[in-house]
């Protein structure tokens, strides 16, 4: 199982310090996050910034490890600009961009503020299937049209493909064992990984635990076969102070299925700049 650190919170400097720090200290990923203004208690003095902005300067300050944000709001992106921002992260990278995507959160005011913007959830998750597809023809180097649902445009070309052929995509999906949603997870399927989340009122309920890992990762074999190659699962959460717990927690969800574990801490009541990088040099556990 590889480890990724989100920076949640601090000034541009010091999400491009945790960048460096998260390579430095052991760590697998760097991820940032997606979100313009937030109507959130907690959130109102907090700056956000853009999430290519951030991880081209963090391209720029490491060599190793995987760069991406949890999530991108995709359905707030105009797709061709999306395109060219992660080409452009990606080419800076040498290949090291993820793309984890999802509808974005409803008390973003960068969908509700905006006069036409898609806000309803199955408007944005139509768009956000053909802002998907339409990447998958940019990567292509070909020149093409667009005729979706929701999204239909003339010719474009990308004459540069992403270095590595794509850029790994990383749907968010409910997983409920009971009554599976079965779009979200579907469109998973069609890409290369999942980021799950189960039914909650918080970002800390929502986080799938190892018992939901578990039922996920079987589902998901059921479903492609023995021989449909590589695809990640991710796992998110805080872990313990305590290197032997920390380790121990990691390996659950290891031995669940997940593929990744990503450090989060997203209550601004308790989580500051300072005390990310603190808890990112302790590094990744040890399995």
């Amino acid at each position: 199982m590889k480890f990724g650190f989100v920076g949640s919170f601090g000034s541009v400097e010091q999400h491009v310090q945790l960048a460096r720090e998260c390579e430095r200290c052991g760590w697998d990923g760097f991820f940032t996050w997606d979100a313009i203004s937030l109507d959130e208690p907690g959130f109102e003095t907090m700056a956000t910034w853009d999430p290519f902005g951030v991880l081209a300067a963090a391209a720029a300050v490491t060599e190793r490890i995987t760069l991406g944000a949890m999530v991108f709001a995709t359905p707030r992106h105009r797709p061709w600009e999306f395109a060219q921002r992660a080409l452009t992260v990606d080419q800076l990278s040498g290949g090291r961009l993820v793309l984890p995507v999802g509808v974005g959160v409803a008390n973003d005011r960068g969908f509700v503020s905006v006069p036409g913007q898609a806000f309803e959830l199955r408007d944005k998750a139509v768009l956000l299937d053909d802002i998907l597809a339409w990447l998958a023809r940019a990567w292509s180097g070909e020149t093409f049209t667009y005729d979706g649902t929701q999204l239909r445009t003339g010719e474009f070309q990308f004459p540069l493909p992403p270095v590595r052929g794509h850029i790994p995509v990383w749907p968010v999906a409910v997983w409920d064992a009971t009554h599976p949603p079965l779009k979200s997870l579907r469109r998973a399927l069609r890409w290369n990984g999942i980021v799950p989340q189960v039914r909650g009122e918080s970002p800390e309920d929502a986080e799938a635990g190892p018992e939901e890992i578990r039922e996920l990762v079987a589902w998901i074999q059921k479903q492609r076969g023995p021989d449909a190659g590589p695809f990640e699962v991710i796992a998110q959460g805080r872990l313990d102070a305590d290197p032997a717990k920390a380790a121990a927690h990691a390996r659950t969800m290891a031995d669940a299925g997940a593929t990744w574990w990503i450090e989060s801490w997203w209550d601004p009541s308790s989580a500051t700049p300072e005390g990310l990088i603190d808890k990112v040099r302790q590094g990744p556990p040890r399995l």
